[in-house]
């Protein structure tokens, strides 16, 4: 398939397609006319290189995992070497800590909303409701005293 047609599927723009395959993490054929040409696969491995760039891993550690991953959310390591158990552990980590920064921010977030809709609902119901007036101040005004 083209490059279009690869974006499209994918979600993912012509220019990020050229830079994965820049970085080894996509291969493509050239046809006659010099046109990229991938394989029906490179579907799913964009997916993937897609899901593990918004969980945060850098293209290196992707470069490293990627070819280890056979469908979108399994990865099969049968070798795995200590440098890449260290480097998968630590962006586990990174991973983690950042779920709980953004916990935190999201939790921050929802009361604040909530104040504020407290507050709006408030203003709200005052705007609504007569004023309460003092039945002396109402003779006094009327009176002119």
């Amino acid at each position: 398939m083209r490059i279009g047609s690869l974006a499209e599927r994918t979600g993912t723009s012509r220019r990020l397609l050229r830079y994965y395959e820049e970085q080894g993490l996509i291969g493509s054929r050239r046809s006659p006319n010099g046109y990229r040409d991938y394989a029906e696969s490179s579907v799913d491995k964009v997916l993937q290189i897609r899901g593990l760039l918004d969980a945060g891993l850098p293209i290196r550690v992707i470069r490293e995992v990627l070819p280890c991953m056979d469908t979108p959310r399994t990865i099969r390591i049968s070798a795995a070497t200590s440098d890449t158990i260290a480097l998968l552990e630590n962006e586990r980590d990174r991973m983690t800590e950042r779920i709980r920064c953004l916990e935190r921010n999201r939790d921050a977030i929802a009361s604040y909303l909530e104040a504020v809709r407290v507050e709006a609902l408030r203003a709200a119901q005052d705007s609504e409701e007569p004023q309460a007036v003092n039945p002396a101040e109402a003779v006094a005004s009327t009176t002119g005293a």
